[in-house]
């Protein structure tokens, strides 16, 4: 675990050759980035090591040194990880840091470690590589959290309910049917964050500053050590990118939305006048004056966390929209705004998931909210296209039996007889009644990607085995 436990101090500064003065206190703070760099610690050691590798087998650096620089990255790495080592809060980044700690343990050898590199290519590769370890943590919670959705929704599949369009009873659908297409969202953020992984594949180190370097460094054999697939196109467009984050970002802004969604549906469900869903008092809250109220608090968070990532997204997309093309300062502000949108969707996540798992709905008020409401409408109207009736003129003729039900206040279009259906159609007959009931209903629509319970189970078995489980 890294701790700060040292009170901040002034380091030395790995620029400062140049200038002949130096920025006060106040200003080398502003412009340090310590604070939100240091989980880059692993991945800047695990980068310079692959570099000193290299720099010893071009004969760049002696074969000796760079043993001794290896095996001093490696205690750093292990220090770092149990606590011995404390990164100081007062350094200007990690990268700092770590070359620091080894130029005081190893004095002149440790400032061997730099040649060939760049602040610039060094934090593009520590990015990257901080992102391929992380990213594949973050899909696994998005299958974990879809898988459950996908037990759920088996549970629940034949357990009817009113489907929704512009929040008004639109047609039956099941539970089940809902919760899988929940699934399928999160499904494609699996794929999308999965496809960002792919574009992270090349590697920047040995980009320099903007343009490489006359040293006859190695970026092939560096890429290939740190399990790239090969090293970055061309040196000014590997300091100057940021897609990958704009991606990742934009991804993780996606999942957010798609939790906000799903949150907003159960916040609904929820309430006393839907009474579908009980959230259980373990993921709910109290109020401060009212004694009777449980309210879907940890619902609404992960609503309104969707907020802050689309502002992280607009953040970078602002940052990076005025810079010229290569290197500056201002992409330092990269990070910052990406990993809070990394460990928001991570969060959100992992309390969706238990909120959800632990749900429990109210099926009997579901299915009695599928009466009264005319959800049988388009199944009398598609009755008729059977009988051979165009569907505008049955679409118009059920519109003129659900316009007098209402007049009557009749609740439902099997609440008329079938004599007083024939009025509008001679094409009505008594098959008509148990085709519109709410299971049947269901049961007919087994076309691909339709809620039928077997049809349901299929759409089930196909996200199960993209996810993995």
């Amino acid at each position: 675990m890294i701790e700060d436990t040292e009170p901040p101090r002034r380091p030395s500064v790995l620029w400062a050759g140049r200038l002949a003065e130096k920025p006060e206190e106040g200003a080398f703070a502003f412009q340090a980035s310590i604070a939100v760099d240091r989980r880059l610690a692993r991945d800047d050691i695990t980068g310079s090591r692959a570099h000193v590798a290299m720099l010893a087998a071009r004969g760049i650096i002696p074969a000796g040194t760079a043993r001794a620089l290896d095996a001093e990255l490696a205690r750093i790495d292990g220090e770092l990880e149990n606590g011995t080592l404390k990164i100081d809060p007062g350094a200007e980044d990690i990268h700092s840091f770590i070359e620091g700690v080894l130029t005081t343990r190893l004095g002149d050898p440790g400032r061997m470690v730099h040649a060939g590199r760049s602040r610039n290519d060094q934090v593009a590769l520590d990015l990257r590589l901080y992102l391929r370890r992380t990213l594949p943590e973050l899909r696994a919670e998005l299958a974990r959290t879809a898988l459950v959705l996908l037990d759920r929704a088996e549970e629940h599949a034949a357990s009817v309910m009113p489907g929704y369009t512009h929040l008004q009873r639109a047609q039956p659908v099941s539970l089940g049917h809902w919760l899988c297409a929940w699934a399928c969202a999160l499904g494609r953020d699996w794929e999308r964050l999965g496809d960002a992984l792919g574009r992270l594949d090349e590697c920047p180190l040995g980009s320099g500053a903007l343009a490489g370097s006359t040293l006859p460094l190695d970026r092939g054999a560096v890429a290939k050590a740190l399990g790239f697939s090969g090293p970055s196109l061309n040196s000014m467009d590997s300091v100057a990118d940021r897609d990958f984050a704009l991606e990742i970002a934009a991804a993780c802004a996606i999942i957010q939305t798609h939790l906000s969604r799903f949150c907003e549906d159960m916040v609904i469900w929820s309430s006393e006048e839907s009474g579908f869903l009980d959230l259980g008092e373990a993921w709910s809250t109290g109020s401060s004056i009212m004694p009777q109220k449980k309210n879907p608090d940890f619902a609404e968070l992960i609503r309104g966390k969707a907020g802050r990532s689309a502002g992280n997204l607009m953040t970078l997309l602002t940052l990076l929209k005025g810079l010229p093309y290569a290197y500056d300062k201002d992409l330092q502000e990269d990070k910052e705004a990406l990993f809070d949108s990394l460990d928001t969707a991570q969060n959100c996540l992992r309390i969706f998931r238990g909120m959800t798992a632990a749900a429990r709905f109210n099926t009997e008020r579901m299915e009695a909210a599928c009466a009264g409401g005319f959800l049988e409408a388009t199944d009398a109207a598609e009755y008729l296209v059977k009988k051979g009736l165009p569907f505008r003129k049955a679409h118009e003729t059920v519109a003129l039996i659900v316009r007098d039900c209402i007049a009557l206040g009749r609740r439902g279009i099997t609440e008329r007889s079938i004599e007083e259906l024939r009025k509008y159609s001679p094409l009505f007959d008594e098959d008509l009644y148990p085709s519109l009931s709410p299971h049947e209903a269901l049961r007919a629509r087994d076309l691909p990607g339709g809620p039928a319970p077997r049809e349901l189970r299929r759409q089930i078995g196909v996200l199960r085995e993209k996810l993995g489980g």
